[in-house]
């Protein structure tokens, strides 16, 4: 019976959660973490990385399951506004960075070591600001992003300015900027492989993009009165289906 248990873990931020990313490295020390953004109401906020307790530490035992099923913050960082999206690298080969990437008026990349206390919580440090327009004191906030499973080296921002960027993770430049809508842009992501990804926006509009061939785009739905697109996500499995979805709307 304890086997077929359903464990049912549970962390209370201390503030409204906007944002969340599981890790996906397969190291027994990183299966179990959750990235999650606050969303308050003023100019700082706050990023966690959430744990589950190691059930060998002191405390874990069958006749503590309270402490077995707890969660505790590994790790805490400032954030200018709102995370609007949190994703892990997906690079998770021995030895890579362990590193967070997050989306709000820039694109911030952190990388997460060990701080050596043995109670396995994590120091956190800021490798980068990615700003492609640094001649202007205004900033675009982007809307999302999504990083290329397939080449890790590749990441997409999506902005409220129409463009989606496609960045550069070694040099950390921008490969190429392009405008993508004629309203803003909500969503992006890369389909299989590394060439390939859309985007959907207040336009109405889904369309496809090709990193080898970015003088056109290809319209594939629009919606409804042109109704904006607020999200979309590519079946990994099929490539040939995507799914959105529309502003106030309960279709798929």
């Amino acid at each position: 019976e304890d086997s077929q248990r359903k464990e049912i873990y549970t962390y209370t931020a201390p503030w409204t959660v906007f944002s969340m990313a599981w890790s996906s490295r397969p190291d027994p020390s990183s299966q179990f973490r959750l990235a999650i953004g606050s969303y308050v109401d003023r100019y700082s906020n706050r990023v966690q990385i959430v744990k589950k307790r190691n059930t060998s530490a002191k405390g874990g035992s069958k006749s503590n399951p309270e402490y077995n099923t707890s969660l505790y913050k590994a790790a805490e960082f400032d954030h200018p506004y709102p995370c609007t999206k949190i994703l892990w690298s997906p690079d998770v080969r021995h030895g890579s960075r362990d590193l967070v990437a997050t989306s709000g008026d820039y694109l911030r990349l952190w990388n997460l070591t060990d701080d050596g206390s043995g109670e396995g919580t994590l120091n956190a440090k800021k490798e980068a600001v990615l700003n492609n327009n640094k001649k202007s004191e205004y900033c675009a906030p982007l809307t999302s992003f999504d990083w290329n499973e397939t080449d890790p080296n590749i990441l997409g921002t999506a902005s409220i300015d129409t463009t989606c960027t496609i960045w550069d993770m070694t040099t950390q430049t921008a490969r190429t900027r392009l405008v993508a809508h004629d309203r803003e842009v909500f969503d992006i992501a890369f389909a299989q492989g590394k060439d390939v990804f859309a985007s959907v926006g207040a336009d109405g509009s889904l369309r496809m993009f090709d990193l080898r061939q970015l003088d056109h785009s290809t319209i594939i739905y629009e919606s409804p009165g042109l109704s904006p697109l607020l999200r979309l996500e590519w079946n990994k499995q099929d490539p040939n289906y995507i799914a959105t979805f529309a502003v106030d709307s309960r279709r798929t």
